[in-house]
Order: C-alpha cells, then sequence, then structure tokens
C-alpha cells in the first residue's frame, strides 16, 4: 500500500517545488504583503473618512491611503512575474526530469503508457502539474485575506466577527466539497486527453497503412471516440465549480449582509463611526473572498490531478546502473539461463549462449521466437526475467553506464534518426564526432554515395534528405559503425537492403576489426553463411549452434531461412544458397 509519505506524485511535486523554492518563497511573501496592504487600506480609507467628516486635518491620511493603493498596484505586478517565471521554471524541470526518466525507462514506457499518452503528459500534464509550487503559494495569501478580514471585524468590534463566525462554518464547507469533487472530475478529463493523444499518435505513425487501407474515416471515428466522455468530464467539472460558485455567492452576500446590519445597529448605538462601519463593510468582502478562493482551489485541484499522472511514470522504476568499469577484452559475449517475458508469455526461455570475442554470431529463427528480445538483453535495452548477460565476465547491470554505452552500438531494423543534419544523425553517439570518422563510417554501410547526392552532401537536413527505407538502414548502421565499442548489435539491421549491398556490408563485417564482436538477427541465409556461426533460436530456446554449413542439413533450419517446407533427403550442397 503506498502512503503519503512515498507517494511519487507527492515526491516529485514537492522535488517540483525545491527547485524553485527562492522564488516560490518570495512569490507567497509578495502576495502576503499584497494582502496586507488590501487589509490596511478600508481602515486607512475609514479614519481618513471620519477626519473629513469632523473637519479635521486629513491631508496625511489622504496620502496614506494613495501610497496604500500604489503598493497594491506594484505588488500585483511584481506578484505576476513571479507566477509566471515560478510556473515556466517549474514546468521545464518537470519535462525535464519526466524525459529523462522515460528515455531510461525505453521501450517499457511506451508499452506501459502508450506514446501519445506520454506526449499528452509531458507537454500539457507537466505545464498543469508546474502551476502547483505559485498555486498553493497565492493559495496562501487568499486564506490570508479571509482570516484578516476577520481579525479585523474583531479588532472594530467583537460583535462584528461574532456575526460572520456565525455562517462561515457553511461556507468552509462548500469549499471543501468543491476542492475534493473538482480534484476526480480534473482526473477524469485529464484521463480521456491521453486516450484521445495515444489513438492520434498511433494513426500518424501508421498513416500510410491507413490511407493505403481507404479507413481514414474509422480512424477517425476511433481516435474521437474518447470527446463524448471527455465532453462529459468537462460538463461535470464546469458543474461542479459553477455550483460552488453560486452556492458560495448565495452565501457570502448574506454573511456580509449580517456584519452590514450588526455595523448599523452598532452605529445607531454610537458604538462604531461613520468610517468604521465602511472599514467593516469592506473587511467583510474580504473575509468572504469566495472568489479568489475558489480559482486558487480548482487551480491546485488541477495541479494536483496532473502530478498524479506524471507521478505514474515516475513510479515506473528506471534500470539502476552500477560503478563498475569494463576490464580489457576482447568482447565476449554471454548469456546464461536467460529467461525474458513479455505479457505474460515466455518469449526465452533459459537461454544459454556464449559470443566469443571478435567473432560474428548470426541469430535465426521465425517470427516471435524472440530474437530481438535477445538482441535488446544483450545490449541491456531490457533486462531478463530471469539469468544473467555478461560482458567480458562482467554482469551489465554493475557496468557504469557510460562504460556500458560507450562499449555496445546497435542498429535497428527501423532506425530513428536524430539531429539537425546527416553528419549529426552518423555521429550522434560521439562527443566530438569528426568528418573523417563519419564519412569512413557511411564509407563501410554503403551510404555515402546517395549521400554525396544531396543538395549539401552531408550538411543536409535530415528534413531536406528523402530517402529510402534502404538508405534510411544504410544511415542507421553508419551511426552504429561510427560509435564504435567492443559489441556491435544489428537486430534486423539488414532487412530493407537489396542483396548486393547486404552481401558487401556482411561481407566487411566478417572480415572487420577481430577486437569488435558482432551479434546478427539474420532472416536471410546468406546473411547466416557469412558469419562465424549461427544461434538457431526455436520455442524461445537455443536449439542449436553451428556453422551455417552444419545447420543447412536440417530440414527445420531450412525451413526457417527459406520459408517453405524442406525436403530432409536433399543433398545439402544442391539446396545451399
Amino acid at each position: 500500500m503506498t502512503t503519503s509519505a512515498d507517494d511519487p506524485s507527492r515526491t516529485l511535486a514537492r522535488a517540483a517545488t525545491r527547485h524553485s523554492g527562492a522564488r516560490t518563497v518570495t512569490l507567497c511573501l509578495v502576495s502576503t504583503a499584497a494582502t496586507g496592504a488590501g487589509l490596511l487600506l478600508p481602515a486607512a480609507l475609514g479614519h481618513t473618512l471620519d477626519l473629513l467628516l469632523a473637519g479635521g486635518p486629513a491631508t496625511g491620511w489622504v496620502l496614506r491611503c494613495a501610497a496604500l493603493v500604489l503598493a497594491l498596484a506594484l505588488l500585483d505586478a511584481f506578484q505576476s512575474v513571479l507566477v509566471g517565471t515560478v510556473d515556466a521554471r517549474t514546468t521545464a524541470w518537470l519535462r525535464h526530469r519526466l524525459t529523462g526518466h522515460v528515455l531510461a525507462l525505453g521501450p517499457r514506457a511506451t508499452g506501459r503508457f502508450g506514446a501519445g499518452d506520454l506526449v499528452a503528459r509531458l507537454v500539457g500534464n507537466a505545464a498543469q502539474a508546474g502551476t502547483a509550487p505559485a498555486a498553493r503559494a497565492v493559495l496562501l495569501a487568499a486564506l490570508a485575506g479571509p482570516v484578516g478580514g476577520i481579525a479585523a471585524l474583531a479588532l472594530i468590534d467583537p460583535w462584528l466577527a461574532a456575526a460572520f463566525l456565525a455562517g462561515a462554518p457553511v461556507l468552509a464547507l462548500l469549499l471543501r466539497a468543491f476542492a475534493r469533487d473538482t480534484s476526480r472530475c480534473v482526473a477524469d478529463y485529464q484521463r480521456e486527453q491521453g486516450r484521445i493523444a495515444t489513438a492520434l499518435a498511433e494513426a500518424v505513425d501508421g498513416h500510410r497503412t491507413i490511407a493505403a487501407a481507404g479507413t481514414a474515416d474509422r480512424e477517425t471515428a476511433r481516435i474521437l471516440r474518447p470527446l463524448s466522455a471527455l465532453s462529459r468530464a468537462g460538463h461535470r467539472m464546469w458543474q461542479v465549480q459553477g455550483r460552488a460558485a453560486g452556492q458560495a455567492v448565495t452565501v457570502a452576500p448574506l454573511l456580509q449582509l449580517g456584519v452590514i446590519a450588526v455595523a448599523g445597529a452598532l452605529l445607531a448605538r454610537h458604538r462604531l463611526s461613520v468610517g468604521e462601519v465602511l472599514a467593516a463593510s469592506r473587511y467583510a468582502v474580504l473575509a468572504t473572498g469566495v472568489g479568489m478562493l475558489v480559482a486558487q482551489l480548482a487551480g491546485v485541484a488541477r495541479a494536483r490531478a496532473a502530478a498524479g499522472r506524471l507521478g505514474e511514470v515516475v513510479a515506473e522504476p528506471a534500470p539502476a546502473h552500477g560503478t563498475r568499469r569494463l576490464p580489457p577484452g576482447p568482447g565476449r559475449l554471454e548469456l546464461r539461463g536467460v529467461t525474458a517475458r513479455r505479457g505474460g508469455h515466455t518469449v526465452l526461455d533459459g537461454v544459454d549462449l556464449v559470443v566469443p570475442g571478435g567473432s560474428t554470431l548470426a541469430v535465426v529463427g521465425r517470427s516471435g521466437t524472440g530474437k530481438s528480445v535477445l538482441a535488446a538483453l544483450a545490449g541491456r535495452l531490457a533486462d531478463p526475467d530471469e539469468g544473467e548477460v555478461l560482458l567480458d565476465g562482467v554482469p551489465l547491470p554493475e557496468l557504469a553506464h557510460d562504460d556500458l554505452r560507450r562499449a555496445v552500438a546497435y542498429a535497428f531494423e527501423r532506425p530513428v534518426l536524430l539531429g539537425g543534419t546527416v553528419e549529426d544523425a552518423i555521429g550522434l553517439a560521439l562527443t566530438a564526432p569528426s568528418p573523417d570518422r563519419v564519412r569512413q563510417a557511411a564509407r563501410t554501410a554503403h551510404a555515402d554515395d546517395f549521400v554525396s547526392r544531396l543538395p549539401q552532401g552531408y550538411a543536409t537536413a535530415l528534413a531536406d534528405a528523402p530517402r529510402s527505407g534502404g538508405e534510411s538502414q544504410r544511415l542507421g548502421l553508419a551511426r552504429a559503425f561510427a560509435h564504435g565499442g567492443r559489441l556491435l548489435i544489428l537486430d534486423d539491421a539488414l532487412s530493407s537492403l537489396d542483396s548486393v549491398t547486404e552481401a558487401r556490408i556482411t561481407r566487411a563485417l566478417a572480415g572487420g576489426d577481430s577486437s569488435v564482436t558482432r551479434l546478427l538477427i539474420a532472416h536471410r541465409a546468406a546473411t547466416a553463411a557469412r558469419a562465424d556461426a549461427v544461434a538457431w533460436l526455436d520455442g524461445g530456446r537455443v536449439r542449436a549452434v553451428g556453422h551455417h554449413e552444419e545447420l543447412w542439413a536440417i530440414p527445420a533450419y531450412r525451413e526457417t531461412l527459406t520459408g517453405t517446407a524442406a525436403d530432409s533427403a536433399t543433398p545439402t550442397g544442391r539446396t545451399h544458397p
């Protein structure tokens, strides 16, 4: 059971408040000072009125009233600037904190929440949660107004405060119910927004499939299906706020009339002056400052609901890293009893596998046999549910983060190219990429020819560099080659290449640097044939490890690579590619 002490949303909110702590305290002081000036003004006006009615010297008090009005204007302006600054700083900190956590979670983040919902949380909810420190600071000042108003009424005459306090509990109960109901409605509203964002992100990602299938109208309806629930949540939110405001507006004037009636009776008995009656009427308005309280409570409720959604993301534990450094070694990769589960299904079951340092191992198997999962575990993009993965004898979780990432390079089937230019995309993992290193990596990946034909070559912006799927894969391969390290993992990164280009790249890999270990997820027999060894995955287990020529004699292995039933009596030499 999660207690308030270890609630991720509360912990995150406290950390965000500390980040802007000095400005938040300043905002609280400025808001309180503005409230104090507002509390002094009725008393000054009342005393000035009494002096004017009595024909006494009132010039000094008129100037004091003017000074208070000027101070109120300046403090309000300063408060507005501070509110904007605190909101911006806190929102920026929250987005930075959550973006880092989402990237640390990796694929598990999108699997748990969905890409669209994550974007909605990082953009919209972070902005709403970022208003919490300022809203709380101003709320304290908003509460100081009614408390100060009641105290001022008591100083003028205790009967005035008693008249107000007789109905104050009703007002307090209304505000408490409003805060509770608003939090629930806002949470529902934000959840429905996340559902729409998730569906929209899926549709944008699959826009070509939707266009090809002619299902744009159906997808539009699917994306907007939560709109009715969003509308209901929005209407409930406004109904709650409107009902609370209406009830409070009904109660507040009655309290003010009660105070003014008592003040009138005391005036008739000569216990109050005309100026004190004026001050009492203003203090009654301040004591029932419902409009400010309702607005601030609504803001706090929205921020709390948004922080709760951010806390759900932070609650997902990110992989922990050790402090060990890799010893000198050839990049020997070892999987010991590795088991991985996805969605309650065992994808890899007790896999034992050794890739000698400097060698090339191709992993083959039917779709769904866990090849990509194995590739993710090999470089610790994910952790196994059981067993361990070692690189040069060191378990991957014990390695320092930077040491691990420098040692392992990846290329993927559908690479996401990041950076401003093509050169930036290839040198992404390098602290100070040199043009020579970038171009050498592109030549190894056979990407130099088509990059050189771009309008500005390697300086061409990615947005202005049209490319096919195979060309994108070659840029992804170039990025992995430029990265360097002792372990290179190609997760189906050759699937979109033509046979000639694939043969050239695999030939370069096989005859490349012997200090780099290469793990290839392969679907073609030609790729497997050029590897030093092949690991055949079947049913989540390693069915066999050996040279391609040896495994080709097994009909089921041939069927795995060719997709057609193989005749076990067919001579190996006649069926070998």
